[in-house]
């Protein structure tokens, strides 16, 4: 049996895609004519198999600030999309942030790294980092939210454009309801899961109401909500940046490391480095012209 056919997808922040770029990879990978998705921003083109140099060729892209992946040609557009928050469909961790507010930003913020790089067992660390919240004031979520939190560039085009063509769009989070909830109402997601902060007088208790949303958890919320559509975990699009994301990243249809540590990239096929949340719109086959405006 033949090998499936693939399309390889060149995307870049707008205006760093050139033609000559192209051909750095096309020529090498047999490639058959490239197609603008977006000029200057991704490109694609068929390919018949997966190079043998495919590591290299990427890895020469990618110095030069483009993100290339290697896409099925069948079953593109996707029909979930099921994203982690921090650091992903927004531009901060939400629990550093409320650190800083709270004077311990630094020990917070070296223990969240170490977590999503995979060097610490994520329900520890965030049980850690919560307790050095406890007796802080449940209005800095609110502050921190107003202030400090920030959507992920390309974020809500992202979400309207695949419910526009039929999808469902899940944020599932290891941070916590408070702020998922109005991120995931902002950006325009039908529904969302993360964990809930125990408040008592007003106050932190430094504790997370258990049962803990980790990696696992995320895997659960996949399948049961592909369940839930009636739709296999190959419809998915999975998007994440941390260790905990892995289980989830590797088991969607698509499973994306966006902007993720080394750790976590050498342990997904597909990767974006340089272009926004767009890109998995690339990836899916949408053009630029087919993009929903918000």
């Amino acid at each position: 049996m033949p090998p499936a056919p693939l399309i390889a997808v060149l995307t870049a922040r707008p205006g760093d895609l050139t033609r000559d770029l192209i051909e750095v990879a096309r020529g090498p990978m047999g490639g058959a004519a490239s197609e603008w998705l977006s000029g200057g921003e991704a490109a694609e083109f068929a390919v018949p198999e997966r190079p043998a140099a495919w590591d290299e060729i990427r890895a020469g892209l990618d110095a030069q600030g483009v993100d290339a992946n290697l896409v099925a040609a069948q079953g593109r557009a996707k029909r979930l999309l099921i994203a982690d928050m921090d650091s992903t469909m927004i531009a901060q961790e939400c629990i550093d942030e409320l650190a800083d507010a709270a004077g311990v930003g630094a020990r917070v913020a070296d223990i969240t790294a170490r977590a999503m790089d995979g060097a610490l067992d994520f329900e520890g660390a965030l049980r850690e980092r919560v307790a050095l919240l406890d007796g802080l004031d449940e209005s800095v979520i609110a502050e921190v939210l107003a202030r400090r939190i920030t959507d992920m560039p390309g974020g809500a085009v992202l979400v309207a454009t695949m419910k526009t063509n039929g999808a469902y769009a899940a944020l599932v989070s290891g941070g916590f309801t408070a702020f998922a909830g109005p991120v995931a109402a902002r950006l325009g997601f039908d529904g969302h899961r993360a964990n809930v902060l125990e408040i008592e007088g007003g106050r932190l208790t430094g504790r997370v109401v258990p049962p803990i949303l980790g990696r696992e958890a995320k895997v659960a919320a996949l399948r049961e909500i592909t369940a839930d559509l009636g739709i296999g975990i190959g419809d998915a699009l999975a998007v994440g940046d941390g260790a905990n994301d892995l289980g989830m990243l590797g088991l969607a249809g698509m499973g994306v490391a966006l902007h993720a540590k080394p750790s976590v990239q050498a342990q997904c096929d597909l990767r974006v480095n340089h272009g926004d949340l767009t890109a998995l719109l690339y990836l899916q086959g949408y053009r630029r012209g087919a993009f929903v405006a918000v």
